[in-house]
């Protein structure tokens, strides 16, 4: 079995994505230079009164730009459909398109569905106007379903933790050659992106490693959100001794410096103390307390509604909180093993506890912030008037007025969490040596990096892709949030 090229039968085109990504950086760099001599085309009345707009050369030079980039998209466009179907006979970037088409599918859906029926999906909806913010939105769920579908075993070609002696270090697109005794019906005949230095196949090591940063950076950051607003809206609403209280302890933390404040909470000598799992107990009791004051403040008025309501909600999160913090065998062993309902590693909990711990303080100074000028708005003062309850303000008069700068720092958060995630996986801190997070996948792939570039290379462009889209998705957001 012969190895895979890159492109295979789409060979005759790469010279042409070549050329068309050096036309958009020359164009791009001649543009930037052409605006400091140059100015942008006229403004001129016609005779009817209308406005016409006489193009100039930075506008001739913005075309040619982009028509370079759409040539590019196109061949990038048929790398992806034609590769989905010729499969191998397209090289490794057409077999992995093949593994990916059911991201591609429901990338598509998504995409159709969302400019369909943007119109009536406020700010979300608003997203779809922005170029910055699709390509930011795409890249993001990009990896989102690829990190479903891989943890259900739909992309990944073999075991991310399985190891072959004779695959160790191979290149991109090596047949999968097996060892006696390693045989196995059925199982994928290449290694699409090489082996690792441990014979682990990178390409599903790298879907595999998007799970781990899935599970933990947006769910961590929400948790995170909901501490910081659960306190940063009673500081800035009553004001006094509480808010002064909750800056002092927020400035304490954020006067450690990041990394090290992580570095400290997932050290193993810190977490055979028992630490971490006390501050779960405490932390994840906020996003029981936010939900519960949220549905009280709405529907105090409605005692048959509102009493089973909280009840069921209370009871459900209350099961979910202790299955969340028990551990069998740790310092918290609340649960019996049949009540558990999540058996989640020590590792990935400290890890969790970890980032909603360092980023709560910093979410708790945003939202204080915005809440104190939101508070003196003519809606907070006419909710007072009808004799509304603080709470209710808070949550419903505040914090809806404070979404647009909440979800632009949300999306960045995210991404500071992801490059967070990396960093301690680079250190072999907090997660399972073992653990196919991206951040580990570097640090293995690293030692022989200048023979075997490849195990370091992909999770690194995983890495980067992921935070840019993050970053770019932030900055569609706020965008389309300044025009509300």
């Amino acid at each position: 079995m012969e190895p895979l090229s890159w492109t295979g039968a789409f060979a005759p085109l790469v010279p042409v994505l070549w050329t068309a990504l050096a036309a958009v950086a020359i164009l791009a760099l001649l543009r930037w230079i052409a605006g400091f001599f140059l100015s942008e085309g006229d403004t001129q009345t016609q005779s009817d009164g209308t406005l016409a707009v006489t193009r100039g050369p930075l506008e001739m030079l913005d075309l040619a730009t982009w028509w370079a980039l759409l040539a590019a998209l196109a061949v990038v466009a048929i790398f992806v459909a034609g590769g989905a179907a010729l499969a191998e006979g397209a090289g490794i970037l057409g077999a992995m398109s093949r593994r990916l088409l059911p991201v591609w599918i429901a990338l598509a859906s998504t995409f159709a569905l969302s400019l369909t029926f943007k119109r009536r999906l406020g700010l979300y909806g608003k997203l779809f106007d922005s170029t910055i913010g699709m390509i930011g939105f795409a890249l993001v769920m990009f990896w989102v379903f690829a990190a479903f579908m891989g943890a259900f075993g739909l992309i990944v070609t073999h075991d991310p933790l399985g190891q072959s002696g004779a695959m160790k270090n191979e290149l991109p697109g090596m047949p999968y050659t097996r060892m006696l005794g390693e045989v196995a019906e059925g199982s994928y005949p290449y290694y699409l992106l090489g082996g690792d230095n441990l014979g682990r196949d990178v390409f599903s090591r790298m879907i595999a490693g998007s799970w781990v940063v899935v599970q933990i950076a947006p769910m961590a950051t929400a948790f995170a959100f909901m501490v910081g607003i659960t306190l940063g809206l009673p500081a800035a609403y009553k004001g006094g001794r509480l808010d002064e209280l909750l800056s002092f302890l927020a400035n304490l933390i954020l006067a450690f410096p990041v990394i090290l404040l992580f570095y400290l909470l997932v050290t193993p000598e810190i977490v055979e103390t028992g630490i971490p799992a006390y501050m779960a107990a405490v932390m994840f009791l906020f996003p029981i307390a936010f939900i519960a004051i949220l549905l009280n403040s709405r529907y105090r008025t409605r005692p048959a509604l509102n009493t089973p309501l909280l009840i069921a909600v209370i009871g459900g999160l209350g099961w979910v909180y202790l299955s969340l913090i028990s551990e069998r065998f740790g310092p918290l062993d609340i649960l019996p093993q049949a009540l558990d309902l999540f058996d989640i590693p020590g590792g990935i909990l400290v890890v969790f506890v970890s980032v909603v711990f360092v980023n709560s303080p910093t979410v708790f100074r945003i939202v204080r912030g915005l809440a104190f000028d939101i508070k003196t708005r003519d809606y907070v003062a006419a909710a007072q008037t009808r004799g509304e309850g603080s709470w209710y303000i808070m949550l419903w008069e505040i914090l809806p007025n404070a979404r647009g700068p909440l979800i632009v720092d949300f999306c960045l958060r995210v991404g500071y969490t992801t490059i967070l995630l990396g960093t301690l996986g680079f250190f072999g801190l907090g997660l399972p040596p073992e653990s196919p997070d991206w951040g580990s996948t570097i640090n293995d792939g690293r030692k022989l990096l200048a023979i075997y570039p490849h195990p370091a290379i992909v999770p690194a462009l995983s890495l980067l892709s992921l935070v840019l889209g993050l970053n770019l998705l932030a900055d569609g957001l706020r965008e389309e949030s300044l025009r509300d």
